[in-house]
């Protein structure tokens, strides 16, 4: 099984809201996750994002691979480096 970390989008129409989740690679965008990491909101003014540093480095430290948009999400967080 290949895990990523990606984002899964809630919310409604025209308001999205992204959760940061652990899933297997073979799932769909929005199906069941293994595990929840923080959340991402683009539509919030400052933009909102949350994110448990311990968990995710524990994912990545597994062997978790990053969408491009996380791994973004991450450099910005001070999570991953360049």
């Amino acid at each position: 099984m290949s895990v990523k970390l990606r984002l899964t989008r809630m919310g409604a129409k025209k308001a999205p809201f992204y959760r940061i989740v652990a899933t297997d690679s073979r799932k769909a965008r929005d199906g069941e996750y293994i595990e929840q990491i923080g959340y991402y909101n683009p539509v919030s003014d400052p933009v909102e994002i949350k994110i448990d540093a311990e968990i995710a480095k524990k994912w990545l430290n597994n062997g978790a691979q990053c969408s491009e948009t996380v791994r973004s999400l991450f450099i910005k967080n001070g999570i991953i480096e360049k």
